[in-house]
């Protein structure tokens, strides 16, 4: 059963007890969520503080190769490294649809690497509903670096900023990105923005984006976090730019902890994290409850077989839980 998590085993950083906690964190069954709940309550004062990392970039950019290749660096400098892909759901099935650990297949070798793949579901934001809780499971099994890598479908990225502690964006020339970096953003949120694929013939339209981009990003306000945007070249095919970026994210992740905005942003990052959970469990609370009178499922079938509009069907819905008010 996936409820009886052997926490000994994920603090000494099995895979397999880590692959099944994460299992129980995705589950949406009531008893399954109290369970997920509890595990992390107890893992969370036995967690590596590791160095999180948001990775954004429209697809076709190439975000698995430079993970990939990113992933190797961090890996032969001596860390353990795991890879939260959060992929576009499946309609039909609601699974992930890409499967990252056939798109790093020699990362996914590494006997110190951690790949895992979870559908968005629908999730805006670019990040999966439990993508944070999945990531302090895998500070718990001693993982020094986690990278989140993102749907990559547009603007709404921006909500890995607030589970990791670097954001960095991926670019390619000839698309249009060196435009977009004269609006607000994602480009502005990113820490780091990285234009890769600068090899061959996109060497010299990389190097005219990276100033474009440079002279825009002057236009913005200094970051109260005290670190500004920088802006790289990179080729993950030929390897150039992955340690340059590596070397970035240690750079501000010292500085932040020197002037205390490191902590300031992860307290802030706990208190959000306890708005969604609170929102979340309330969510979930109530359609629990609704279910012992009303069948929700039976509402939602007759709204969309045109049997009830969703403002009817809403409706009852509140009248229901109205009736579940003055009953307790």
């Amino acid at each position: 059963m996936i409820t009886e998590i052997d926490q000994a085993r994920l603090l000494a950083g099995d895979l397999l007890t880590l692959s099944r906690a994460i299992t129980l964190v995705e589950s949406t069954r009531p008893d399954h969520r109290r369970k997920a709940l509890e595990l992390i309550n107890a893992i969370y004062p036995h967690r590596k503080e590791a160095i999180r990392i948001g990775i954004t970039g429209i697809p076709g950019v190439g975000k698995s190769t430079f993970i990939e290749r990113f992933g190797q660096l961090v890996i032969e400098q001596g860390y353990k490294v795991a890879v939260l892909a959060v992929d576009p759901s499946s309609l039909q099935s609601g699974g992930s649809i890409l499967g990252d650990k056939t798109r790093m297949e020699e990362l996914s070798k590494e006997p110190n690497a951690f790949i895992r793949p979870s559908p968005s579901s629908g999730t805006l934001g670019g990040v999966a509903a439990r993508t944070r809780e999945t990531m302090l499971l895998c500070e718990a099994a001693g993982f020094d670096v986690i990278i989140i890598e993102t749907v990559g479908v547009g603007q709404s990225e921006t909500e890995v900023i607030n589970i990791t502690d670097s954001f960095i964006m991926l670019a390619m020339p000839g698309t249009g990105d060196d435009l977009q970096g004269i609006k607000r953003g994602i480009m502005e949120a990113a820490d780091i923005i990285v234009i890769n694929k600068a090899d061959g013939n996109n060497l010299q339209p990389a190097n005219q984006a990276k100033k474009q981009l440079e002279m825009a990003l002057h236009l913005f306000p200094a970051s109260p976090s005290g670190w500004d945007t920088k802006v790289i070249t990179a080729s993950a095919l030929e390897g150039k730019g992955v340690k340059r970026t590596w070397d970035l994210i240690g750079e501000m992740h010292r500085t932040l902890r020197d002037n205390g905005q490191l902590e300031q942003r992860r307290s802030k990052q706990q208190a959000r994290a306890f708005e969604k959970l609170t929102e979340l469990s309330i969510y979930e609370y109530v359609l629990q409850q609704l279910g012992k009178t009303t069948d929700t499922h039976r509402l939602k079938t007759a709204v969309a077989d045109g049997k009830k509009n969703e403002y009817e069907a809403s409706l009852e819905l509140l009248e229901a839980l109205s009736e579940l008010s003055r009953d307790q």
